[in-house]
């Protein structure tokens, strides 16, 4: 059996903070446990935030803003490997980090502040490498821990969570040349099991409840492996 807890009674994160020891005071982990983090509490412990105060917006921002803040879509672009698609104030990127996704993931929903963004951690693998790190010292025990964000997906309505972070974590799971009940040899089935565990976290952590962070208990995921696997690599992209 799977249980999804969420992480309760955390308080709002700020720089610096001990991200692990403030959910290892409200956790009782166990091993094997996969702890879901959300990037905004990541990102707000590791100071990923633009003051907008800070910022001055470049013509190509102007033009994309719209009716938008022009100086939130130069942040945008700063954060962009790549423009994929433009619909003004709408903007697809490549991040640095290889996702494709809405506005380099710069948010400004649950910022800390009014005019600030928050942007994705430099590198949410080592981040996530970290907290688990943290969490053996301070508790002893081995879980697997994922960072999460929302994503949405061309050819579906809605957002979901996915991992764009990821330790102790096997995260995809490989049943080409297995045989499903009919004896049918699978060929290409692959499974997004990071992902699927990001977006089952996200069923009880929410986007306004204020939890960022939630225990899955039960799912045999540990392995190895990071966030970049679950990529599709440029040469296999239909879609660039």
């Amino acid at each position: 059996m799977i249980t999804v807890v969420s992480v309760d009674g955390l308080p709002e994160i700020r720089e610096d903070d001990d991200l692990a020891a403030l959910i290892a005071e409200r956790a009782a982990l166990r091993d094997g446990d996969v702890l879901v983090v959300a990037q905004k509490a990541v990102s707000k412990a590791e100071g990923r935030i633009v003051r907008l105060a800070d910022v001055e917006p470049s013509p190509e921002a102007q033009e994309l803003a719209g009716d938008e803040d022009p100086r939130r879509l130069e942040v945008i672009l700063r954060e962009s490997k790549r423009i994929v698609r433009t619909r003004p104030p709408l903007v697809i990127a490549e991040t640095r980090h290889g996702f494709v996704c809405a506005s380099a993931g710069v948010d400004s929903s649950n910022a800390p502040e009014p005019d600030t963004v928050v942007l994705l951690p430099e590198d949410p693998d080592a981040s996530a490498a970290r907290l688990r790190e943290r969490l053996r010292e301070l508790t002893g025990v081995e879980v697997g821990v994922i960072v999460s964000d929302s994503f949405g997906r061309a050819w579906r309505q809605g957002t979901t969570d996915v991992a764009i972070g990821l330790a102790g974590i096997q995260p995809l799971l490989d049943l080409k040349g297995e045989r499903d009940q009919a004896g049918y040899e699978l060929h290409a089935t692959v499974i997004a099991v990071a992902d699927e565990l990001a977006s089952a976290a996200e069923l009880v952590m929410g986007k306004t409840r204020g939890i960022p962070a939630a225990v899955i208990r039960g799912a045999d995921a540990s392995g190895y492996g990071s966030a970049h696997d679950l990529v599709m690599p440029a040469e296999r992209d239909l879609f660039r």
